[in-house]
């Protein structure tokens, strides 16, 4: 199967000011996500998706691809979408979303939600141990069923833990955001109405499992990689940064 890397970086985010401009080691982030995911060797082509022409020409000028998006998207996968709908997305039956503040994805996440789809799944991710406090809004939860498909993301944790139950019976999942997709179900996902459940949760791949798309997750053990989100996302990742690349050598 013919496949995709599309990395989403958009460039008016709001909890952290240009956040694909800001720089991880002395390089724009941007750029430490993109040389990550192609050291992989998991894509027959690789594009940085974005609405900012600055960051288009930052790409470019490193030897990389990028595409001009619109502005006007609410979600990564919306951007993603557009370019699987454009000459840059033609002929590829699989397009993998790997989100553009990720410069500590692993390979294993990556390739695992590859393989869910290889498998007949509509979308495949991935998910890893839950690390903290399972009550902790910015780590997502997710359920399976018996075939490894999700059942339900949350930000609340689940399974709930009744006063009766026994602890150690339950291992928390937290979902890892990196998409693989078949190429049709991409782009039916992104036209249904989003559901009640992904209001209320902000979480959009709630939408494809209300409409019925199969999502299967991957179950890799290893610790989940630091997204960077906010200003102190930022510092700690500088701090890890070259231990963590003397350690992926």
């Amino acid at each position: 199967m013919s496949t995709l890397g599309v990395i989403p970086a958009r460039l008016g985010s709001t909890r952290l000011s240009r956040k694909p401009l800001q720089l991880l080691a002395g390089k724009p982030l941007v750029l430490r996500v993109m040389d990550r995911v192609a050291s992989f060797g998991l894509f027959d082509r690789l594009v940085v998706a974005t609405e900012a022409p600055e960051i288009v020409d930052l790409v470019e000028a490193a030897g990389g691809r990028a595409v001009l998006t619109s502005d006007s998207h609410e979600t990564g996968t919306e951007r993603v979408a557009e370019v699987a709908r454009g000459a840059a997305g033609a002929g590829y039956d699989v397009i993998v979303n790997v989100q553009g503040d990720e410069p500590f994805v692993s390979r294993q996440v990556v390739a695992g939600a590859i393989a869910r789809v290889e498998r007949g799944d509509d979308v495949g991710t991935a998910a890893v141990p839950l690390s903290g406090d399972p009550a902790d809004p910015s780590r997502i939860k997710v359920v399976l069923d018996a075939r490894g498909c999700a059942l339900y993301f949350s930000r609340a944790p689940i399974p709930f833990l009744r006063e009766f139950a026994d602890r150690a019976l339950v291992k928390y999942w937290q979902h890892v955001g990196v998409y693989a997709c078949r190429r049709e179900a991409l782009l039916r996902w992104v036209g249904f109405p989003p559901p009640p459940a992904e209001r209320a949760e902000r979480l959009e791949q709630l939408r494809a499992l209300h409409h019925g798309l199969t999502i299967g997750v991957a179950l890799v053990d290893e610790p989940a990689g630091l997204a960077i989100d906010t200003p102190a996302d930022l510092a700690r990742a500088n701090e890890v940064w070259d231990a963590f690349q003397k350690g992926n050598r």
